[in-house]
């Protein structure tokens, strides 16, 4: 076992300073494991971690010590590689929430066959959701980089549908999503096809990615950025914003104006280009934060009701864009670096889906 973490530091308020940086590996106390990461998916989600961090706390998960600097968080997979936990065994793999990092240290509660939370003193009051780690045993399984890469993500898909839903869609007849090819919008679209099929769904993208997101089959009309003034302004839409660009929320609020009937707010994709909207016309975009809209459902429905909704439209997800986004395995520290670089610069094409490892 390595006496290192290497981990991938970055500034807070300037993104694209990162460095990677070494520290000794903590001697583990009693109740402590040190998880190994094996694997992780880079996604626009991360960057929207990284870009909204201070406001919802994503960077005290892992934190640096040093208050201008954090790591990212990711989704993926990591092996016990030391154990001071009675119930833990070294060997045993686990699916959950980690760093840009070779290593975590966890200190596992509420111990299942299943899983566990980490009970670490940092970790206490921040959203259940991204604190808890699924146990797998020790083989590998299949379909791990498809649910590293698209899970995460999905899971927020399928609860803004739920809550448009439950909201009869705020009375509208379409629904607008910004970012289209982004797997989150393209998650949305494919939930509100199968459980909302009323719906119209329209798609909004560069034009550099409209043949792919046309390829996908998910949306009714796909329209690009340039081309959105000629959209149908008598349509009553509600807007899902997953890109955070200001000057697109505003366009959307000035052309639509009182047919917007609900603006949501979900991603930032585009991270430069989170200015203030000023003053928009329409309703006001409301935040829409994935972790307290889980937690309300899962009281309502209890948690395997919610696992199984979900794994059920995941499950179909994976089918819709199995022929449409491919994997592409990286490793090493330099790869891993430019990867995150080249999703923080939006210049990762749709169609690729990154999967990253340390060796």
């Amino acid at each position: 076992m390595t006496d290192q973490i290497s981990s991938l530091w970055v500034k807070k308020t300037d993104l694209p300073n990162s460095e990677w940086r070494d520290s000794p590996v903590p001697a583990l106390v009693e109740g402590q494991i040190l998880l190994e990461v094996e694997k992780y998916a880079l996604t626009a989600n991360n960057i929207t971690y990284a870009a909204v961090g201070d406001g919802f706390g994503y960077w005290n998960f892992f934190p640096t010590g040093e208050a201008d600097w954090g790591i990212v968080p990711v989704w993926g997979f990591a092996r016990v590689v030391a154990s001071e936990h009675d119930d833990i065994a070294v060997g045993e793999r686990v699916y959950g929430y980690l760093p840009m990092a070779t290593h975590l240290l966890v200190a596992p509660g509420n111990v299942a066959e299943s899983g566990f939370v980490d009970t670490a003193p940092h970790r206490q009051g921040l959203a259940i959701i991204y604190n808890q780690y699924q146990r797998l045993g020790t083989d590998t399984g299949s379909g791990e980089a498809e649910r590293a890469l698209y899970q995460p993500l999905f899971t927020t898909s399928f609860l803004i549908e739920d809550m448009m839903r439950q909201s009869e869609w705020f009375g509208a007849e379409a629904v607008l999503l910004t970012s289209a090819s982004s797997k989150t919008a393209l998650g949305l679209a494919l939930v509100s096809k199968n459980l909302s099929p009323e719906i119209r769904r329209i798609g909004l993208t560069s034009s550099g990615n409209a043949g792919f997101v046309e390829s996908t089959g998910l949306y009714d009309e796909v329209r690009t950025y340039e081309d959105l003034a000629n959209a149908n302004a008598d349509e009553k839409i509600v807007s899902v914003d997953f890109a955070g660009n200001s000057s697109v929320l505003s366009q959307i609020h000035a052309h639509w104006g009182t047919s917007l009937q609900f603006s949501s707010l979900v991603g930032a994709t585009h991270f430069s280009e989170r200015a203030g909207a000023g003053d928009l016309k329409g309703p006001e975009p409301v935040l829409f934060f994935a972790p307290t809209a889980a937690e309300t459902l899962i009281k309502e429905i209890g948690p395997v009701e919610f696992r199984s909704r979900v794994d059920a439209q995941f499950a179909a997800f994976v089918a819709a864009v199995a022929g449409h986004l491919s994997v592409e395995n990286l490793a090493g520290q330099k790869a891993l670096q430019d990867a995150y670089l080249e999703m923080l610069a939006n210049r990762v094409a749709p169609s690729r889906g990154l999967i990253c490892a340390f060796g």
